[in-house]
């Protein structure tokens, strides 16, 4: 494992701390979409179907771990917390998450390295978690104003994918036949949906003035 990919999965892993410090702390989800914490329930789900049949190693499993854990505990906290459900806001998050779903399922069918469930499912969720945050950045614009953790969340999902494309330079060019298209094309689809809200984001931090994305 190289720097670029270590980076990658510690800024993963901070976006969820920072998410979770956030329900769990302040008892909020303002400005969190629900569909896109779903749509992340179902990538982790079908990407990690290996998870105790094929090991790879200890920190490998406990990452799988942690993500999928925390996943679904983000949208029961969202969805069922006495408390942390009423902040909300159903009326602002009405982006049909589940129209991403079918497309990305059959494009799945046809473009993947190995025609086998555990291959198709894993590169479904290539697919759709490039497309997973799209509910959230809709959200943001709706509601403009964006508190810090919330920021902060998001930028860090960005960053960690940006790091991710780092890794794979790093290993194209050290290590012998490393090409796979399909994260690569996705993993550059994801991180362009984040340029507009990385825009806005140093903007504001630059400015010391709160974040907001124009509607």
């Amino acid at each position: 494992m190289n720097l670029f990919r270590l980076a990658g999965d510690m800024t993963h892993l901070a976006s969820v701390l920072v998410l979770l410090l956030k329900i769990h702390t302040i008892k909020s989800c303002a400005g969190i979409s629900l569909k896109t914490q779903e749509l992340y329930a179902i990538v982790f789900a079908s990407r990690y179907l290996d998870i105790f049949t094929d090991f790879i190693s200890l920190y490998n499993t406990l990452m799988k771990l942690i993500f999928l854990g925390s996943s679904f505990t983000i949208v029961w906290y969202i969805r069922s917390h006495s408390v942390v459900r009423r902040s909300y806001d159903k009326s602002q998050d009405t982006f049909r998450h589940y129209f991403l779903l079918l497309p990305c399922l059959l494009l799945a069918l046809v473009i993947h390295e190995k025609f086998t469930f555990k291959e198709v499912m894993w590169t479904f969720s290539l697919y759709l978690e490039a497309v997973a945050i799209l509910p959230q950045l809709v959200l943001l614009q709706r509601t403009r104003n964006i508190d810090n953790l919330t920021g902060q969340y998001v930028f860090l999902l960005g960053a960690y994918r940006g790091l991710y494309i780092l890794n794979w330079i790093y290993r194209y060019f050290t290590e012998p036949h490393y090409v796979h298209w399909i994260p690569w094309i996705s993993g550059i689809v994801q991180t362009l949906l984040y340029a507009d809200f990385f825009y806005y984001y140093f903007d504001s931090w630059k400015n010391n003035k709160r974040l907001q994305l124009p509607a």
